[in-house]
């Protein structure tokens, strides 16, 4: 088979040094901030004409961390309780044949860093931070958006979401423009779907600090944050 090479134009930065944590799809925490800077040789704010008149890009990217010799037709979608398998073109799994993803992400708007010239600040993205980006395109909704499309099995897990209970003295420790992206993440329930024991203690990666908690039934509880 004939292969093709590309090569990331940019990286982005996010909050997530770690997997576990991460939206399972853009946009479903509004909230989050994240940067894209653009590898030296694509640094051309030609590039980035008029594109502030989008208010949604397309960011084709790497799953970096799910690179595989081999591949596997059927996989298992966490929110389906990791035991049910369906057609990897049938999912949004990070293992496929090609490891590339696809999210639709909000333009913050374009700003002039020091170090790494134009940088785009987006919002609501579903990436690891440092991800790699191969191409960036403008979301277009007469196009993009299918009126009657259909979800699926994931049409179930649309509204999902959990209370969220954070000490003040805690919630204080982190950086106050970051205290709602996390409270939103953690709503969002960062678990895999199968498992619901409520004195089991889970640790997320965000921003910098390690945050454990533990979910009983729909309500979800900080316990500390380091």
């Amino acid at each position: 088979m004939n292969s093709l090479e590309i090569r990331p134009i940019a990286h982005i930065k996010t909050d997530f040094k770690q997997k576990f944590g991460i939206p399972r799809q853009s946009g479903r925490v509004k909230s989050l901030r994240a940067k894209i800077v653009f590898c030296p040789e694509y640094r051309n704010p030609d590039a980035l004409r008029d594109i502030e008149g989008f208010s949604h890009l397309w960011l084709i990217f790497d799953f970096s961390l799910a690179h595989r010799d081999e591949w596997s037709p059927t996989v298992r979608p966490p929110r389906l309780g990791g035991n049910k398998r369906v057609g990897v073109f049938a999912s949004r799994s990070p293992f496929r044949p090609n490891p590339l993803g696809l999210s639709c992400v909000e333009l913050i708007g374009v700003e002039k860093d020091i170090e790494y010239g134009h940088v785009l600040i987006v919002g609501g993205a579903d990436l690891l931070d440092d991800t790699p980006i191969f191409d960036i395109k403008p979301y277009l909704p007469y196009s993009d958006c299918k009126e009657n499309a259909t979800s699926g099995y994931a049409q179930n897990e649309i509204n999902h979401r959990l209370d969220v209970i954070f000490d003040s003295n805690l919630l204080k420790k982190i950086p106050q423009e970051k205290r709602q992206p996390l409270i939103d993440c953690l709503a969002d329930d960062p678990r895999p779907s199968y498992q619901e024991d409520g004195e089991r203690i889970y640790r997320m990666s965000f921003d910098g600090f390690d945050v454990g908690f533990k979910v009983d039934k729909n309500v979800l509880t900080v316990l500390d944050v380091k």
